[in-house]
C-alpha cells in the first residue's frame, strides 16, 4: 500500500564518545573537519538536497550542547542549508539518542531517517531509495550491502558454525521510518529494557509481530569512520589543477623615480611617480601571482605607507612573491605580460624585458610573452600621462 510522507526529518546522531578516535585526532570524530566543515555537516548538506526533507534534529553530548548549539546556528549562517533544525543533547546510549531526537521532532513530522554523523559520505540516490521504499508500503527501511567475506559464529576460541553469507547484509545508515512506528518500538524498548545496536532492531522485537523492515541497496563509499586508520579515508590525493591570475598597474609620468620595465632600465623614458622604483610591468605580473594564489595584492603585501618599500627594487618585490607561490604549492609555468604607453618606444626594449622576466620567474623564454602598444593618443596614456600594464600568468597548483 503506497503512502505519501509529506513531513520528513532527519536525526543526526553527533552524540558519542568515539574514544578511539578521540586519542588518535585529539577531537570527538564527529567533530573532524572535512573540506573545512565538521563530518556531522556533510550529512546535513546531503539532507538538504533530497526535497522531501524538511528539518534536521542534531543531537550531540550534552557537555557540548551549549557550543554546538552556537556551532551548527553559526554554519546555517554561512551555508543556509534551507532546512528547519533543532539542536538536543544525547544520552548514555545511542537508543537514548535517538530517543531524544524523537522528541524534538514538530508534530507534523510523518517519517524520519536516523543516521550516524561518523558516516559523511552517504550518497543522495541511495536516501532516495530510502523513502521511496518507505513510501511504497514498509515501516522501516534500511541499506545494506552484502557480506564478501566468510562468517563465523563463535564461542570463545571455538568455532561453532558458518552461516550462508548469502543470506546475509552488512547495514548502514541512515535507515528510514514511519515515525509512529519508531516512536512505538522506542517505547517497548524501555518498557522491555532492550540493549540495540540499530533502530531497526527494534521493529524486528516488537512483542505484537515484527514491524515490516525492508532493505534496499546500500553503498560502499558510505564508510563508517570508527578507528584512527579510517581518517585515511578523509585524506583525499593531492592534485595538480591549473590556475589563472590577472594583474594590472598604473602609474604617472613626471615623478621621481627613473623609468623600469621587467627589471631593465629604459634610458630615456619618463620618470615615474611611484613609491617603490615604479616599474609598473612587474607590479602586474606580482598582482596576477597573487592571483594565482589568492592572496591579495602588492599593495597588501608591500603598503605605500610602509617606509621599508621606499624606493624597493620590484625583482626584490618580486622574489618575495614567489616565496608566497612556492609556499602555496604553485608552480609558475606561463606569463603573458603587455605595456601600454604612448611613450616611450619600447620595441627595442622587449627582448630584453622579455629575458630577464624570464630568470626572475626561472622559466624559459619561449614561456615568457612580453607586448607593447599604444592607446592610438586617447585617454591617460594616449596623452603621455602615465604608463599601464598587464599580466596574466598561469600556474600549475596541487592542492
Amino acid at each position: 500500500m503506497e503512502r505519501r510522507f509529506d513531513h520528513i526529518w532527519a536525526i543526526v546522531l553527533a552524540a558519542g564518545s568515539g574514544s578511539r578516535m578521540g586519542e588518535a585526532a585529539g577531537v570527538r570524530k564527529q567533530y573532524l573537519e572535512y573540506r573545512g566543515v565538521p563530518l556531522f555537516w556533510h550529512s546535513a548538506r546531503t539532507f538538504s538536497r533530497i526535497a522531501r526533507i524538511r528539518g534536521v534534529v542534531f543531537v550531540f553530548p550534552q557537555d557540548d550542547l551549549v557550543a554546538m548549539r552556537r556551532r551548527v546556528k553559526d554554519l546555517f549562517k554561512t551555508d543556509d542549508l534551507g532546512l528547519r533544525f533543532e539542536v538536543v543533547a544525547g544520552g548514555k546510549r545511542r537508543q537514548d539518542s535517538v530517543r531524544n531526537g524523537l522528541a524534538a521532532l514538530p508534530r507534523e513530522c510523518d517519517g524520519v531517517l536516523v543516521h550516524d554523523s561518523a558516516r559523511p559520505f552517504a550518497p543522495a540516490g541511495m536516501i532516495q531509495s530510502l523513502l521511496n521504499e518507505l513510501e511504497s508500503g514498509a515501516q522501516g527501511v534500511i541499506p545494506a550491502i552484502a557480506v564478501t567475506d566468510t562468517v563465523k559464529k563463535v564461542e570463545g576460541r571455538n568455532v561453532c558454525s558458518t552461516p550462508d553469507r548469502s543470506s546475509l547484509r552488512a547495514v548502514q545508515t541512515p535507515q528510514a521510518f514511519e515515525r509512529s512506528i519508531l516512536e512505538h518500538a522506542h517505547a517497548q524498548a524501555e518498557v522491555h529494557g532492550w540493549d540495540v545496536t540499530d533502530d531497526a532492531s527494534m521493529l524486528e522485537r516488537l512483542p505484537e509481530g515484527p514491524a515490516g523492515v525492508r532493505w534496499v541497496d546500500g553503498d560502499v563509499c558510505n564508510v563508517k569512520i570508527t578507528t584512527p586508520e579510517d581518517l585515511e579515508r578523509l585524506r583525499e590525493p593531492r592534485a595538480t589543477v591549473p590556475c589563472t591570475g590577472w594583474g594590472y598597474d598604473v602609474h604617472r609620468y613626471g615623478g621621481n623615480r627613473p623609468m623600469v620595465l621587467g627589471g631593465v632600465p629604459i634610458a630615456g623614458g619618463p620618470d615615474i611617480v611611484a613609491h617603490s622604483d615604479g616599474d609598473v610591468l612587474l607590479h602586474a605580473l606580482m598582482d596576477a601571482i597573487l592571483g594565482c594564489i589568492g592572496q591579495g595584492d602588492i599593495g597588501t603585501h608591500f603598503p605605500d605607507s610602509d617606509p621599508a618599500w621606499d624606493g624597493a627594487n620590484s625583482t626584490i618585490l618580486l622574489r618575495e612573491v614567489l616565496v608566497l607561490a612556492e609556499k602555496a604549492h604553485a608552480r609558475i609555468v606561463h606569463a603573458d605580460l603587455t605595456v601600454i604607453a604612448q611613450t616611450p618606444r619600447l620595441s627595442p626594449h622587449a627582448k630584453q624585458i622579455r629575458r630577464t622576466v624570464a630568470n626572475l620567474l626561472g622559466l624559459d623564454a619561449d614561456r615568457v610573452n612580453v607586448k607593447a602598444t599604444t592607446e592610438e593618443k586617447l585617454g591617460f596614456t594616449g596623452e603621455k600621462k602615465g604608463i599601464k600594464a598587464v599580466a596574466c600568468v598561469t600556474a600549475l597548483r596541487e592542492i
